[in-house]
C-alpha cells in the first residue's frame, strides 16, 4: 500500500519538474511487482498449509489486514488513471469505469462478510482497540478518491454515477471508521498507549479523515463538470457550483482532525523511540500520511495557495525519504530473520478461541487436558490420604479415652479409695 500511495502522491504534485512523472512511474511499476510477488507468496502459504486461510481470517490481529489487499488493488487502478490513461486511447477509460464498479461490488462483499466473521466468532476487548480494526472498511475510504480521479477523464454520462458512487462509498467508509475510532479513543482514555513496536500502526487513524477530506474537495472541483445544471430539479442556481462550495468547505473541515491524529501518533512514537524495533507496522508511517498530503494538495489547489503547495512539496520529500528508510530497514530485518520468519513474526500472539487449531495447538490442548487430569488425580489422592489420617487420629483418640476410663475405674475400686 505504501509504495502505491507514494506513486499516487508523486503523480499529483502541485509543483513539478522534469523527471517527476518518471519517478512516479518507477514507484508504480515497483508497486505492481511487489503486489504480484506478495500475492503469490501468500497464495503459496494458503495452499501449502492446511486451514491456514481460515486461521488467518479468524486471527484477532492478522484478519483485519485482509482489507489491505483490496486497498492495494485500488491504488493500482488509481495509478493507471494517473500514468497510463493519458498515454492510451478511450478503451482504457471505459476499462477503468468497469474496474471501478467491479471493485466497488467486491469490497462491499468483503466488508460485510469479514466483519461478520469478526463479530460472530471473536471477542475483542476494547482495551486492546487499534486503528487496524478499520482496515476491512478501508477500501471504501480509498474508493472515494479513486472515483474522483477517474472523473478527470470520464465523459459526463458515466461521470455522474461515479460522482454519486464516490460520495456514497466515502460516506460508508467514514461513518464506520468513525465508530471504530471512537473505540480506539476510548481505549486511549481508559487504558494505556499501545506498546512501542505497535505505535507506528497508530498512523492508520490518520487515513479516514484524510481520504474523506480528499474525496470532498475532489468531488467539489469536479461537480460543475459532471452535475447537470438542473440536477435535483433546482433551476435557480447551478447545482454543481453549490456542491463545489459546500464540498470544499467540508474537506477543509475534515482535514485538521486527520492532522491531529498524525501529530498525536508522531509524539507517541518519539516518546518511545528507545524501545522501538522494526515491525511491519513501520509502513504505517507512509500510507495514511500520503493521504493527508494528497488532501492538502487538493485544498491548496482549490484555494490557490502557493504557501500550502510548498508545504505539500516539502511533505512529499519527507515521505519519500521515510519510504526509503523503511524499505531498507525492512530488507535488513528479513535478512537477519527478525520478521517474516518461523517463530519470529510479531503477530504470533493469539487470543483464546480463534480459528481452527493447528496440529501443534491440538497437541498443546491435549497436553493441557492431560495435565488437568493428572492434577485432578493428585487432588483425589490427597483427599483420600487426609481422610485416612483423620480416621487414624479418631481411632487413636478412642483408644486413649478407653485407657483413661479403665484407669479411673481401677482407681475407684481400690481399697484405699473406698476408705477415703
Amino acid at each position: 500500500m505504501s509504495t502505491g500511495a507514494i506513486a499516487t502522491l508523486l503523480g499529483q504534485q502541485p509543483y513539478s519538474f522534469s523527471g517527476l512523472k518518471t519517478i512516479g512511474k518507477v514507484f508504480f511499476i515497483l508497486d505492481i511487482l511487489l503486489f504480484i510477488m506478495f500475492s503469490a507468496s501468500i497464495t503459496y502459504r494458503f495452499c501449502t498449509n492446511e486451514r491456514s486461510l481460515n486461521r488467518s481470517l479468524h486471527h484477532p490481529h492478522e484478519s483485519f489486514f485482509f482489507g489491505s489487499f483490496f486497498v492495494s488493488i485500488a491504488l493500482i487502478i488509481y495509478c493507471i488513471e494517473l500514468y497510463a490513461v493519458p498515454a492510451c486511447g478511450p478503451w482504457l477509460i471505459r476499462t477503468q469505469e468497469v474496474l471501478y464498479w467491479t471493485y466497488a461490488g467486491t469490497i462491499m462483499f468483503v466488508a460485510v462478510f469479514q466483519y461478520h466473521i469478526i463479530f460472530d466468532r471473536e471477542k475483542l476487548p476494547v482495551a486492546e482497540a487499534m486503528p487496524a480494526w478499520i482496515l476491512p472498511v478501508y477500501p471504501f475510504l480509498i474508493a472515494g478518491p479513486l472515483g474522483t480521479t477517474l472523473l478527470k477523464s470520464q465523459p459526463t454520462d458515466s461521470g455522474l454515477p461515479i460522482w454519486i458512487g464516490s460520495l456514497t462509498f466515502a460516506g460508508l467508509g467514514w461513518t464506520f471508521a468513525f465508530i471504530m475510532l471512537t473505540l480506539y479513543v476510548t481505549r486511549l482514555v481508559n487504558s494505556e498507549l499501545p506498546e512501542a513496536s505497535k505505535r507506528p500502526g497508530m498512523f492508520i487513524a490518520v487515513g479516514p479523515a484524510a481520504y474523506t477530506a480528499n474525496t470532498f474537495v475532489a468531488l467539489a472541483m469536479n461537480a460543475p463538470k459532471h452535475i447537470p445544471a438542473d440536477f435535483l430539479g433546482i433551476t435557480s442556481v447551478p447545482v454543481g457550483d453549490i456542491f463545489k462550495a459546500v464540498g470544499t468547505a467540508a474537506g477543509i473541515f475534515m482535514w485538521l482532525i486527520a492532522f491531529w491524529f498524525s501529530a498525536f501518533s508522531i509524539v507517541s512514537v518519539l516518546n518511545s523511540y528507545k524501545d522501538l524495533h522494526f515491525t511491519l507496522n513501520y509502513w504505517g508511517f507512509i500510507f495514511p500520511n500520503a493521504g493527508l498530503v494528497i488532501a492538502l494538495i487538493y485544498i491548496a489547489n482549490a484555494l490557490q495557495s502557493p504557501a500550502m503547495k510548498g508545504i505539500c512539496s516539502a511533505a512529499t520529500i519527507i515521505l519519500v525519504m521515510v519510504w526509503i528508510f523503511v524499505a531498507i530497514t525492512n530488507v535488513r530485518a528479513i535478512s537477519q530473520q527478525l520478521i517474516l520468519w518461523p517463530g519470529r513474526d510479531e503477530d504470533l500472539e493469539d487470543m483464546e478461541g480463534h480459528g481452527d487449531p493447528s496440529e501443534e495447538e491440538e497437541n498443546e490442548l491435549r497436553g493441557n487436558s492431560h495435565d488437568q487430569e493428572s492434577s485432578s488425580d493428585g487432588a483425589e489422592d490427597q483427599y483420600l490420604d487426609f481422610h485416612d489420617e483423620q480416621a487414624d487420629a479418631e481411632a487413636e483418640r478412642k483408644k486413649v479415652a478407653s485407657c483413661v476410663a479403665e484407669i479411673i475405674e481401677r482407681h475407684s475400686s481400690a481399697p484405699g479409695s473406698r476408705r477415703g
